[in-house]
């Protein structure tokens, strides 16, 4: 179909484009700015009056326990593209069930799905899976989602593979034996309310490692949920050293901290967990630099699981559907451009993807988030597409508004 989209500011932080113009799209691509190409006749228009139009935002770590509802929730939000972690049931360790999931994602026609396989057998950190046919299947790429590889040699060994046929695989740092009795970071508040903590030291510990095994093999590693300042200077020496490793952070970590738990509050039960002002500081200049994306970790979780005493409530939170208006949040706090804070959730994620969306261009897939960056709303429940209904922000005003969604040049959403 071809569509006219006019009246609207075109930002595309990629390509530096930030102006008041028309986009037109045909046969599901970019087909130009500004001028119509040749011929262009329009079967849809959409007035952008008052609107960004921007590329669809790339969400580099998004659990899809209701893949039906989550995928509408994406591109609720403007995400035209998740990445899937492995730990769903069964792990996604198999070239049957990623191509199921992928099929299924293509048959719902909302969100695309890029899932990541099972770097191990059942996510145990022994047996490699099978990522050859993994890779087949549509895996963009392999993990072990929160779950350690605590025998190195066993890393070593799935680095040196990956390396080999040029896979990457994405690790969240942390070391088991110091995570794994933890509850919140490991400081004042985790003392006073008598959790049990989890150092920074586990993070670095693991960051370390992995660094070094880089150093080793060359494997291009991506470091999800970074969550502490000491972790994030880590990466960005490994980074100064032209090392293959990329990283992100979720935006709860951006504008969240330790004190935000308050009187054990479940739903700002995180994992990794939320560390104090410094990291969180740390981290928010981190993503003002360009060092890091920015993800939503969205982790829908049943209601009776966050009804719990906070040491028991599973961690996560939904993010999907505020993976917007928090890193407006976060680029008004930290003084960031609005294309720059675009450029974290759009281009940030396809590079580290190896993907050429993320853009604007002429002949760039046309995944297209329109959304007006004044619109107020409140976080509710009922405003929530998503089964999961658990978040930090529940009551709070939203600013910014996503109005349309689209994904290969279709329609999938409209407010």
């Amino acid at each position: 179909m071809n569509i006219e989209i006019r009246n609207g500011r075109v930002i595309d932080p990629k390509n530096g484009v930030d102006r008041s113009t028309t986009l037109f799209v045909a046969d599901g691509k970019v087909a130009g700015l500004s001028d119509a190409p040749a011929g262009f006749v329009a079967e849809q228009t959409i007035d952008a009056t008052g609107c960004v139009v921007c590329p669809g935002f790339i969400d580099l770590g998004a659990r899809l326990n209701s893949i039906e509802a989550e995928l509408a929730a994406a591109v609720a939000g403007g995400v035209t593209s998740v990445v899937v972690p492995p730990d769903a049931d069964p792990p996604l360790d198999e070239p049957e069930l990623a191509d199921r999931l992928v099929h299924r994602g293509t048959e719902i026609g909302k969100a695309r799905v890029l899932p990541l396989g099972a770097l191990t057998l059942g996510l145990n950190g022994e047996r490699l899976s099978e990522l050859a046919g993994l890779k087949k299947a549509g895996c963009v790429a392999f993990s072990q989602a929160n779950r350690t590889v605590v025998d190195t040699e066993a890393l070593l060994r799935a680095m040196e593979y990956a390396t080999t046929f040029g896979f990457a695989i994405w690790l969240q740092p942390q070391d088991y034996w110091l995570s794994r009795n933890g509850i919140a970071h490991e400081g004042e508040v985790s003392s006073r309310l008598g959790l049990a903590g989890i150092p920074v030291a586990a993070e670095t510990i693991a960051v370390g490692t992995i660094i070094q095994l880089v150093r080793v093999t060359g494997c291009r590693v991506h470091l999800t949920r970074i969550s502490s300042a000491a972790g994030m200077a880590l990466v960005h020496r490994a980074q100064h050293d032209h090392l293959p490793i990329t990283c992100d952070i979720g935006v709860h970590h951006l504008l969240l901290t330790e004190n935000d738990i308050g009187f054990f509050n479940p739903h700002a039960r995180f994992s990794p967990p939320l560390r104090g002002q410094n990291d969180r500081q740390a981290l928010s200049t981190a993503a003002v630099a360009g060092l890091a994306a920015i993800c939503s970790d969205h982790t829908p979780v049943g209601a009776d699981d966050k009804l719990l005493p906070f040491g028991e409530a599973k961690p996560g939170a939904t993010g999907l559907e505020v993976l917007l208006p928090l890193t407006l949040k976060w680029a008004e706090e930290a003084g960031v451009s609005l294309s720059d804070a675009l450029g974290r959730i759009t281009w940030a994620p396809a590079e580290i993807l190896g993907l050429s969306s993320g853009q604007l261009a002429s002949g760039a897939v046309a995944d297209i988030c329109i959304f007006d960056p004044e619109t107020t709303w409140q976080l509710t429940p009922e405003t929530l597409k998503s089964r999961g209904k658990n978040s930090p922000w529940l009551g709070y005003m939203m600013t910014g508004k996503v109005s349309t969604t689209l994904v290969g040049g279709r329609i999938v959403y409209q407010a």
